[in-house]
């Protein structure tokens, strides 16, 4: 037998609502992707960023969010993203570092983020205007004015 014997896997977005969704990134500052099932989404929101990736000058971080949710963890993660340039330890240094970026920013499985990290985010994006934000989630991340795209 030749060839890959994995399944396919499809993007539950057709080519013309990826077209939208890749706009809608490059223009708008937050854009969450919901619907009932994580792998959907995360598949979706993983391609856009492959595909945006040399949008940002910064690049892209892709975070996929932990049980705990906090601004600790999330900066974390982001230090420890490939390709990412250092990210300073501490909170306070880090929203600064982030604010001098143009940059995608993913959060994976965002319905996790808890209280004080969307604070953190929402401070962030005023922050930073290079900044965009990517989010997988059940439900619209609440950070702002954000476009929703439903699965």
């Amino acid at each position: 037998m030749t060839g890959d014997s994995r399944p396919t896997r499809t993007l539950p977005a057709t080519s013309t609502e990826l077209s939208t969704l890749l706009t809608a990134v490059r223009r708008g500052r937050v854009l969450t992707v919901t619907g009932r099932f994580r792998e959907p989404r995360s598949l979706l929101v993983r391609d856009i960023a492959r595909r945006l990736s040399s949008n940002f000058c910064d690049g892209t971080a892709v975070v996929t969010v932990g049980p705990e949710g906090s601004v600790r963890e999330l900066v974390s993660a982001l230090g420890g993203v490939p390709g990412m340039p250092f990210l300073p330890a501490g909170t306070a240094n880090a929203a600064s570092w982030l604010a001098e970026r143009d940059m995608l920013l993913v959060l994976d499985d965002s319905d996790r983020l808890g209280a004080a990290a969307l604070e953190w985010l929402c401070g962030l994006l005023r922050a930073a205007p290079g900044l965009r934000i990517l989010a997988a989630g059940r439900h619209p991340l609440p950070v702002g004015q954000g476009r929703v795209h439903r699965l």
